[in-house]
């Protein structure tokens, strides 16, 4: 059977959601110990146990409730008068730590050239999940680009077909032409995301952006789009490039200005 250790890893692995409930303190007689473990699910099942009974299903309960929240909380459990509340009668005591586990953050990169290679291992480095995709399948392996999650050789409009997207999702199209750029980005556009930052010159997202006014986008959706990508650092090599990305990135996440701090 598989252990509550083996499930968390396995949850990091696939981006899932849970809430990892520990008793941290008991006193008396309780039906678990300290150190008992047990993963809730968002479907509310679980896996492992803090004693069965009333108290685990209002711990089941508390946990679906913080997995919205993202609230860490320790919660105390009486277990000795039914009549006043307490969700047993074995007459001791317990406290339950909540922790939310909240899926690391994916970061679509969109184009495996030099520049995405190295998007692809700084966002790795970043804790970051990474997925990769490249219409090419040269470009788009883990022997050409180590580091990613996963690796999706499709066009981009494609992209959704594969990828789940979610508020949360970062796009950074760093591909090889804007053809390919007024071809995708409309459907990964109409896709939940926090950021979608697309590689080019001023003069060659300016070109962008009007054909893709032709094609009917919003002028609201053009303005969301973070192009020229970046932050102005006066990069030069795919290293240089994919931290200035990248610090746009964190940027817009943590909502700073780019600014210098001595200033």
């Amino acid at each position: 059977m598989k252990t509550v250790y083996q499930a968390l890893a396995d949850l990091k692995a696939q981006g899932g959601r849970g809430v990892l409930c520990t008793i941290i303190k008991t006193q008396g007689s309780t039906p678990r110990k300290e150190g008992s473990k047990m993963l809730v699910y968002p479907d509310g099942e679980i896996l492992g146990s803090v004693g069965g009974g009333e108290v685990e299903s209002r711990v089941i309960e508390s946990a679906l409730e913080v997995m919205d929240t993202g609230e860490v909380k320790i919660i105390p459990y009486q277990l000795v008068d039914p009549d006043r509340g307490d969700p047993g009668v074995c007459g001791g005591s317990l406290e339950v730590f909540l922790e939310p586990l909240a899926p690391a953050t994916t970061l679509l990169v969109v184009g495996g050239g030099h520049v995405g290679r190295e998007v692809v291992h700084l966002a790795n480095w970043l804790g970051y999940r990474v997925v990769l995709t490249d219409d090419r399948k040269e470009f788009c392996n883990p022997e050409v680009v180590p580091g990613a999650a996963a690796y999706h050789p499709c066009p981009l409009q494609e992209i959704p077909e594969h990828v789940k997207f979610t508020p949360r999702t970062i796009v950074v199209m760093v591909t090889r032409s804007m053809e390919i750029d007024v071809k995708g980005l409309p459907e990964i556009l109409s896709q939940p995301h926090a950021y979608v930052g697309v590689i080019s010159s001023k003069r060659r997202w300016k070109l962008t952006a009007e054909k893709l006014r032709e094609k009917g986008l919003r002028e609201a959706d053009l303005q969301k789009i973070h192009a020229p990508i970046g932050l102005d650092i006066n990069a030069e090599t795919p290293e240089e490039i994919a931290v200035s990305i990248l610090a746009e990135v964190i940027m817009v996440q943590r909502g700073g200005d780019g600014g210098p701090l001595s200033q």
